[in-house]
């Protein structure tokens, strides 16, 4: 029984290990990265390489781009579910361009009487919220902001009706 509790706890350290790139992550190459991480959701050519991307967590609370030079090899990660790079969100973005800077949304539904899409981006931060884009039905933004996902619902909210 000890042995399998052992290993059990070998497995969750182990996967834990893969939910971020390696830090450093320079000179990782792209069969390590899968190795640790599992497949990227994306995989994007960018200037001088390709980017990667692997959204992360079981409510999708991170996601991290990886870059590779041009011989596959990691030169920078960065995490991109935050405040700084939901600023960059603007009305008018296309829906494309909302990929190319926050990747694959959380969860996506749609608008009412056939308005468009709305993308929800969970993201850390201590006032339970997440990031919204409200997509029109030509697939630009028409608006974007914070709001309070439904696991935040207070008792008494309608939502406990």
């Amino acid at each position: 029984m000890r042995v399998l509790l052992c290993l059990a706890a070998v497995a969750a350290l182990s996967a834990c290990s893969g939910y971020a790139p390696p830090h450093p992550v320079a000179g990782t190459t792209r069969d390590e990265l899968v190795a640790l991480m599992g497949p990227p959701e994306m995989q994007r050519p960018v200037e001088g390489g390709t980017r990667l991307e692997f959204p992360r967590g079981p409510r999708g609370v991170h996601t991290w781009f990886v870059y590779l030079d041009a011989n596959g090899r990691a030169v920078r990660s960065e995490q991109v579910l935050n405040e700084a790079t939901f600023n960059r969100i603007l009305p008018g973005m296309t829906r494309e361009q909302v990929r190319q800077i926050l990747g694959r949304p959380g969860e996506v539904g749609l608008l009412g009487r056939s308005r468009g899409h709305l993308w929800s981006y969970r993201y850390e931060n201590n006032s339970c919220l997440w990031f919204q884009i409200e997509l029109a039905q030509d697939q630009t933004v028409r608006s974007a902001g914070y709001g309070e996902p439904p696991e935040c619902s207070k008792p008494g909210d309608s939502a406990f009706f």
